[in-house]
């Protein structure tokens, strides 16, 4: 399970920054916001760079606006819960140090999972 998911972690990676538009850059104090855009314009990630590694809050989206991923980066490592949502899943992954260190299934409603 723990391998299926680190595959689609890194594949999802990988191809979000696939895209035909641009990405934007916007310097903010020591930090570097960075929006990615799916083909349709609709943005695809959002997040910030610390020293040319992500770090802070990351957020995903699909081409439909809907977010699918958010979690935080520290020195370019995912660190501590991070969220999928899947459908009527929403799985919680807890990371220690860019690895895996729990992985949570539950049912929630899209509305509420995602405020």
């Amino acid at each position: 399970m723990k391998k299926i998911l680190i595959i689609a972690l890194m594949s999802f990676s990988l191809g979000a920054f696939a895209q035909d538009i641009a990405p934007k850059f916007e310097k903010e104090g020591d930090m570097v916001k960075a929006t990615y855009f799916h083909a349709n314009g609709a943005v695809a990630q959002q997040g910030y760079f610390l020293n040319e590694k992500l770090e802070g809050e990351w957020i995903m989206f699909n081409e439909k606006g809907d977010k699918i991923a958010m979690g935080n980066y520290v020195k370019g490592a995912k660190t501590g819960k991070w969220l999928f949502w899947e459908g009527d899943v929403l799985r919680e992954v807890n990371f220690d140090n860019n690895k895996i260190a729990a992985v949570t299934n539950a049912k929630q409603s899209r509305s509420l999972a995602k405020d």
